[in-house]
């Protein structure tokens, strides 16, 4: 058994600053312009303005999502090999098995707590505001697609649920990476890193190293994506402004308001548990998270800036690198309490446009899916779409009503992905707390940043 010296991993010093020009740039500015500039065109030439024909509308809005799905598909490329190696990564980081499955046991156990009472906070605001009351059916689409509902793929049953156990150890890691099974790949993730810490060092460093130059190798590649990323939402919001008209996204302004309150009130309860449990005020933790946050939200994607999710961790709020290195990678994949809340009020809102009794049975069906199909989901962009496709059939929900939560999702996708980031910092201060509770005789230099 063996620990591993940090100054062997790939510095988070420089992958971090791969990604600071961003910060400095105020991406998140250049969002917002873009996000606005791209809605008025997409008024100009859609059914709103009638500058063009529907037909050749359609066209131009085609050619000018370019940028945005050449986003979205260098982040998918890169996403799986980034995880695996930060994962491994942060495991070898660790001084000793012990610590190791201690840590491993109270992250799992955290973010299952904070995932589940994010769904509950989004059952309790969607029953409360009902924003499906402000919708009628005959304003949905007409014209769905539903390959995601397939790719999806159904619901697990009580009968298969030991098969659907017995399934999250993969036979295959290259089939498991094709098919984005990112719970699989995490598992296989963790066999490795396990199998690296009780390895003889000299026997593990090439593939240490090895998976250091794959992790700086995937951030070089996620800096060329987020060059596109203004481009990319300016192009995504005048394709769906130009398709479903203003009116169409107005009508959804209940549902949009809805999903921020609860996120809002998810984020307030992440900042009571880390005043809390890191015993420290949340306006330092606002305060330290301010730019990775903002850099989330731009991005919609907590892999992209899970570096700098890191750096912020060790440097900003105090966490130590064997905690931060292992908690926010992990919570990268199976931290999805933003996602998980969205996708409950999503499912309650159709439910109430189309008049759909869920029951109680139902509703905590809606919880353990969203919380059970959360974890382990891609921390790309747009994937909380493809897990609500699995959910609406499962509650008797039409799946055309998938067209309309597309048609406004990009900004609640920003704005979950930001909740996603934040209770990973929660999550790696507060188990950085009580890990060093447990032993009080920890290395006095183990808070050091490279």
């Amino acid at each position: 058994m063996f620990a591993l010296p940090v100054s062997t991993h790939p510095s988070i010093g420089r992958l971090t600053l791969r990604l600071s020009g961003f910060v400095r740039g105020r991406l998140w500015l250049q969002v917002l312009v873009a996000m606005f500039a791209g809605i008025a065109t997409g008024m100009a030439i859609g059914p709103t303005g009638g500058w063009l024909s529907p037909a050749m509308a359609q066209l131009a809005s085609n050619w000018l999502a370019i940028p945005g799905y050449l986003f979205l598909s260098m982040v998918q490329m890169i996403v799986i090999p980034l995880v695996v190696a930060s994962i491994i990564l942060g495991m070898t980081s660790s001084r000793d098995m012990a610590q190791l499955r201690s840590m491993g046991v109270r992250t799992g156990l955290f973010f299952l707590f904070t995932t589940v009472v994010a769904a509950l906070i989004g059952v309790l605001v969607a029953l409360a505001v009902e924003p499906g009351a402000y919708l009628q059916v005959a304003q949905m689409p007409v014209a769905v697609t539903t390959a995601g509902a397939d790719a999806a793929g159904a619901a697990p049953s009580l009968s298969s649920l030991p098969a659907q156990i017995v399934r999250v150890v993969p036979t295959n890691p290259l089939q498991a990476s094709v098919e984005q099974n990112m719970l699989q790949v995490v598992v296989f993730a963790i066999f490795v890193g396990v199998a690296l810490v009780t390895m003889d060092g000299k026997l593990a460093r090439p593939l240490v190293d090895l998976l250091g130059a794959v992790q700086e190798v995937s951030m070089v590649v996620v800096r060329w994506a987020m060059y596109l990323v203004p481009a990319a939402v300016f192009g995504l919001m005048t394709q769906l402004t130009a398709r479903m008209g203003l009116d169409a996204l107005l009508g959804m302004g209940v549902y949009v308001l809805t999903v921020l309150g609860a996120l809002l009130l998810a984020f307030a309860f992440l900042m009571l548990v880390y005043a809390l449990g890191r015993r420290r005020s949340p306006l330092d933790f606002l305060k330290g998270s301010r730019d990775v946050l903002l850099l989330a939200f731009s991005t919609s994607s907590s892999a992209a800036v899970m570096p700098l999710t890191i750096r912020t961790a060790e440097e900003s709020l105090g966490v130590r690198k064997g905690v931060s290195r292992f908690v926010i990678p992990l919570g990268t994949t199976i931290n999805m309490a933003g996602t998980a809340l969205y996708q409950v009020i999503a499912t309650l809102f159709l439910a109430q446009v189309y008049q759909v009794d869920v029951g109680l049975s139902g509703l905590l069906l809606v919880v353990v899916l969203a919380v059970g199909a959360s974890i382990g989901s891609p921390g790309t962009p747009g994937i909380g779409i493809v897990i609500l496709a699995m959910m609406l059939g499962t509650v008797g929900i039409p799946a055309e009503g998938i067209a309309l939560i597309i048609g406004v999702d990009r900004v609640l996708d920003m704005s979950r992905t930001t909740l996603n980031v934040a209770g990973d910092l929660v999550a790696a201060s507060v188990i950085d707390q009580v890990t060093a509770a447990a032993q009080p005789t920890a290395d006095a230099d183990s808070g050091a940043v490279s």
